[in-house]
């Protein structure tokens, strides 16, 4: 009897310090923040990195004058989707410096972000670029000059340091590659379904999508139907890089790898290549000695922001380096573009599922610029512009509407870009895949 009082009393007693025990201190993170055109309203976010309980409240709280701004300040009360939240912000005044940060309040008390400091713009409306045809008329296969060139289902641009412009016709299973001057010839394949390595004239690939061309002159090639990286050097062999055509996910170097369905590819200033595994919902990295490891995602088709494989994507398709050495990754799925730091830290950068985040339609492929300005292209018609003060603007395109209408952005027409690049010179480049042309913006 003494016993079970005892045993009694303790478990009363453990109770009654579970009950006084605080939670943790929520912590958060601050998103990015994108202004629109117009630079009265924005969107950010924030995200949870821990597991505390009992959440209260969440958003973001901003200040024109408290350079740590806090709930006494203006603040946006979101709703919470996985640890993560977006906010709109409306309101804003032109040509005004304000302190940002996301917040978020438990039983404890508040946890705050990082600051984001950002200034507003002076209220232009979108500045439209210019769009013509660069390459491309109809579905066939022909070389040739401009409007002459046949493609069928163009996917993926790259460009190199002289201005050339490289083309996976994926349908054609050929590289095309087009001079500043508009004249188009095969780079590699032989125009039929497969997989060959050894001679541009005589390889196969199967269905290629995205590019990147390194240093070197050599052209990398994420070989979709063939689950391969493959690689054209510039002495006219292709081999394969990674990857042995089974559809799988293993990591190792060269063959002992396997992919499914690799869409994009990026190369660092160390010439690490970085694929969008997208069957797998991945990001891998392949060093230059072909060593293939798996930095981001953990192969669930989910929307989680997290560090490296603690944060899951949902099939990633499009990928590019800032300046900074940040990766962007495309997610049509999820309506979102996802930031990744050196440290494979992942927050979403822009858009999202929710109704605050910024509608970036179906963003398929990014590019970024020497000057840090960020283009996307959106598979619903439009291309998008982030410059590098973070300012929004529609580039060219109409959301939903189809056609190949060369003129102005506000009125040109596009079928589904996937693929888009940028040259030196401030031309954009748009692979519009179901109009079978190579687009250009200036």
């Amino acid at each position: 009897m003494n016993l079970l009082l005892l045993l009694i009393i303790t478990v009363l007693g453990a109770c009654s310090k579970s009950d006084n025990v605080k939670l943790e201190l929520p912590v958060v993170l601050t998103g990015d923040v994108v202004i629109a055109a117009t630079s009265t309203s924005a969107w950010t976010g924030g995200s949870i990195t821990n597991n505390t309980a009992n959440i209260s409240s969440y958003g973001v709280c901003y200040s024109t004058t408290n350079p740590e701004p806090t709930i006494n300040d203006t603040k946006k009360e979101q709703t919470i989707k996985l640890f993560t939240f977006n906010s709109h912000l409306s309101g804003l005044v032109l040509n005004t410096v304000y302190y940002l940060r996301a917040y978020v309040t438990n039983s404890t008390g508040t946890g705050y972000g990082n600051v984001i400091q950002f200034k507003t713009g002076n209220g232009v409306a979108d500045a439209y670029g210019t769009v013509s045809t660069f390459a491309g008329s109809s579905q066939g296969f022909e070389n040739g000059t401009g409007t002459a060139v046949l493609f069928n289902r163009p996917t993926g641009v790259a460009t190199d340091a002289a201005g050339n412009v490289y083309v996976s016709d994926s349908y054609n299973s050929v590289i095309r590659k087009i001079t500043p001057d508009g004249v188009s010839s095969t780079l590699a394949g032989n125009g039929t379904f497969g997989y060959a390595d050894g001679p541009v004239a005589t390889a196969q690939f199967y269905v290629p999508s995205g590019l990147a061309v390194d240093a070197a002159g050599n052209v990398f090639v994420a070989d979709l139907g063939n689950n391969m990286i493959r690689k054209i050097s510039p002495s006219g062999i292709v081999s394969t890089f990674a990857g042995n055509g089974s559809a799988g996910y293993s990591n190792g170097t060269g063959s002992a790898a396997t992919f499914s369905g690799p869409s994009a590819l990026v190369i660092d200033a160390q010439g690490n290549l970085y694929v969008t595994d997208s069957g797998n919902s991945l990001i891998r990295q392949i060093t230059p000695a072909g060593v293939v490891t798996t930095v981001v995602g953990n192969r669930v088709a989910a929307f989680a922001n997290g560090i490296g494989t603690g944060a899951s994507l949902n099939k990633p398709n499009g990928i590019a380096l800032d300046a900074a050495g940040n990766m962007y990754v495309t997610e049509p799925a999820n309506k979102a573009i996802r930031k990744i730091t050196k440290d494979y830290l992942v927050t979403t950068f822009a858009g999202g599922l929710d109704t605050a985040s910024l509608a970036i339609g179906k963003p398929q492929a990014i590019n970024i610029d020497a000057n840090n300005n960020m283009y996307i292209a959106d598979g619903n018609g439009r291309i998008l512009k982030i410059n590098k003060d973070k300012i929004f603007t529609v580039f060219a395109g109409k959301t939903g509407t189809t056609g190949s209408t060369d003129g102005d952005g506000s009125v040109a027409l596009f079928n589904n870009p996937q693929g888009i690049a940028s040259d030196t010179q401030g031309n954009i480049y748009i692979a519009d895949y179901s109009n079978n042309r190579i687009r250009k913006i200036r």
